[in-house]
């Protein structure tokens, strides 16, 4: 019976090795942004981790590369047309993580002052309720490649 418990136990343990980090901190990982023309629009994707012992709340962004950034959310309408809402803060609780990606949460970057081209790099900060900014270097990549068809309710190339 002993050698089941310890069995059941190092599986636990891999299986948990096996997934995310979480660091007494909120986390961008994997961010991306997808590319644009400027004066146009594009977006920002990534996982949010929260490994702190507190719920936090994204309540906005900032980008050099933006004249305006928001924390937007796409969903289905109920005409059948996708809708973009400005969310005032999305709240990630203690110990989760909240993806933004293509139909979902994701940053809008809003009147783009240069264009956004595969390989390039923005700055976007992230601002929270709960904790402090987080500022992170986001490259551009192509949204096809990225799991985006390049037409997720944001009317861009």
């Amino acid at each position: 019976m002993k050698k089941i418990v310890l069995f059941v136990l190092a599986g636990m343990l891999l299986l948990s090795a096996c997934g995310m980090q979480m660091n007494d901190a909120v986390e961008a990982k994997d961010a991306w942004a997808r590319t644009g023309m400027m004066g146009g629009n594009s977006a920002a994707y990534m996982m949010l981790v929260n490994g702190t012992g507190q719920d936090v709340e994204l309540i906005g962004a900032s980008s050099d590369a933006a004249d305006a950034v928001e924390v937007h959310l796409s969903q289905m309408g109920a005409d059948n047309v996708m809708q973009m809402i400005k969310q005032d803060a999305v709240e990630i609780p203690s110990r989760k993580m909240l993806e933004l990606k293509p139909g979902s949460y994701h940053i809008m970057l809003i009147g783009l002052r240069q264009d956004l081209n595969v390989g390039d790099n923005i700055t976007v900060t992230l601002h929270f309720n709960g904790y402090a900014d987080v500022t992170l270097t986001v490259p551009v990549q192509d949204a096809a490649d990225m799991g985006g068809s390049g037409m997720d309710g944001h009317n861009m190339p």
